[in-house]
């Protein structure tokens, strides 16, 4: 069996990432800890790669979308924390480069290629699913990587970026009760999208403590933006006992639910009041305009090149978690229920 990176880490004592650049003599580890590296790699009989003994005259960073056909690159979310990656990779003389990808497979091929030319010093994964390859890939091979999002694998040893996404939620839904809404919703992406399951808990959360049942036919999870008017929505508010407002994960997802609630006649805030995340330029375009929480986009960005540089620099450090404060931005898409 082949020796890993993650065994020679162990017995020297030091991250993955440590013994990749010990390997690629890195100027940034000192000649104490490459030598106790050296050592273990010695004893345990591991043998690098001969791409990664060269030495990395720039530092790269790689921006990694989600693998997506087509609704990542409408997703303004994704455009601003790269604007903010961007901004501090820049006041850092770092480079950054776009890695994308249609499916898992293509997306990881890329991030092979260019890991095994050398030519990145570390990524910034901005998204967060469960059961990612691209993850165990980073992970066994010993690549710096940063998680804009909560890590569900490797949490003690990941760096991640995330907002508190429960709490956002729970204060989402516990805005409508406080509205007077009782008859509640939640429309979100699918439960591998570790942001979206957890405002699904923050919404279950609120209404659990609240002493509301929750209503699984209330819950609808969509797997990409659709194109097309949505059958579950449609049904969704046709019900006689339809909810009277929706918690909804994303801007994008609340504008689809405005048009399917406006093809059944139904008039926002009057007869569904909606709580939407992100507060995108969308939920300034809708009418009425969205009630957000606005999950401070650009700043996640910054948070991610900060760290991902912190960790390039100073290649000892202990993987750091750092949660962004969010913030709701009051519209006009909420009304309290009737009460007549």
């Amino acid at each position: 069996m082949n020796v890993t990176i993650k065994e020679v880490a162990k017995l020297a004592g030091v991250s993955p990432s440590t013994v990749s650049r010990t390997c690629s003599d890195h100027p940034s580890i000192s000649a104490q800890t490459k030598e106790k590296v050296r050592k273990a790699m010695q004893q345990l009989g591991y043998e690098p790669n001969n791409s990664n003994l060269s030495v990395q005259n720039t530092k790269t960073i790689g921006i990694i979308l989600p693998a997506s056909q087509s609704d990542t690159y409408e997703n303004s979310f994704y455009l601003e924390t790269m604007r903010g990656i961007s901004l501090f990779c820049n006041q850092k003389h770092y480079a950054s480069t776009l890695i994308t990808g249609s499916t898992h497979e293509e997306l990881l091929n890329a991030i092979k290629h260019m890991s095994k030319e050398n030519r990145l010093d570390g990524v910034i994964l901005l998204y967060s699913h469960k059961e990612d390859p691209i993850i165990d890939f980073l992970y066994e091979e010993g690549i710096l990587f940063v998680l804009v999002g909560k890590a569900e694998k490797y949490t003690n040893e990941t760096i991640y970026i995330d907002n508190d996404n429960i709490l956002a939620a729970k204060e989402a839904t516990n805005y409508l009760l406080n509205l007077g809404h009782k008859k509640i919703g939640y429309l979100g992406s699918e439960k591998s999208r570790i942001f979206s399951s957890d405002r699904k808990s923050g919404y279950i959360l609120a209404l659990t403590e609240n002493n509301i049942p929750l209503r699984q036919d209330y819950c609808i999870e969509l797997a990409s933006i659709p194109k097309e008017q949505v059958e579950e929505l449609s049904h969704l508010l046709s019900m006689e006992d339809r909810p009277t407002a929706l918690v909804v994960s994303d801007d994008i997802f609340a504008m689809v639910l405005e048009k399917t609630a406006y093809s059944l006649h139904l008039k926002i805030p009057e007869d569904l009041s909606i709580v939407s995340f992100n507060n995108s330029l969308f939920a300034k375009l809708t009418t009425p305009q969205l009630t957000s929480i606005d999950v401070n986009s650009r700043q996640l960005g910054i948070e991610a090149a900060s760290q991902i540089i912190n960790h390039i620099e100073n290649p000892d450090l202990l993987a750091t978690k750092i949660i962004v404060p969010h913030f709701m931005v009051e519209r006009m898409s909420c009304a309290p229920y009737p009460t007549k």
